[in-house]
């Protein structure tokens, strides 16, 4: 895969692999456009690097299958933060079957920053968290579906209070 011009993958101190950027960004700004291929979830594919997308692959499906971006350039290693300073949008289009996703700055970046957004996966898929922020959950799940993380997850769960206590 070609060098996406202003970012460079490195050792991550979140988590193995991340993105930083070569020059400082304004909040605001589209900080990259991000490449891959689409799945539907009935398909065979690793869906660690993939992003949810809005919609069906038929506009007129009843019972619509979810359809996967699978990330196939450096903006699969854009880490995860409970304190990001990404956030990442997609597009599809069913008639062109063409996805889009691109990630905008939510606030000035710092060059040499790396690069993180808000995972906000579903209760069952997920995950422990090692981003380190000062409100950093302890796990990688959409905040409005906390409390129905499973119940193996719940022990690393971290309140406001004990972030708090932390920072």
């Amino acid at each position: 895969m070609p060098p996406i011009d202003g970012l460079k993958v490195v050792r991550s101190e979140i988590h193995g692999y991340g993105v930083v950027t070569l020059n400082p960004i304004s909040a605001g700004e589209v900080v990259v456009y991000g490449d891959g291929i689409v799945y539907r979830e009935d398909d065979d594919f690793d869906d660690e690097y993939s992003l949810v997308l809005a919609g069906s692959d038929d506009e007129d499906d009843e019972d619509p299958v979810p359809l996967y971006f699978d990330l196939t350039d450096q903006t699969r290693w854009i880490n995860h933060s409970c304190s990001p300073n990404t956030e990442v949008d997609t597009s599809w289009d069913p008639e062109t079957r063409i996805a889009t996703a691109w990630w905008i700055a939510l606030r000035d970046i710092e060059a040499g920053e790396e690069l993180a957004y808000d995972y906000a996966f579903s209760a069952h898929l997920a995950m422990p968290c090692s981003c380190r922020a000062s409100a950093c959950r302890g796990v990688i799940v959409d905040e409005s579906e906390i409390n129905q993380i499973p119940a193996r997850l719940k022990p690393l769960l971290r309140t406001r209070k004990t972030r708090r206590r932390r920072a």
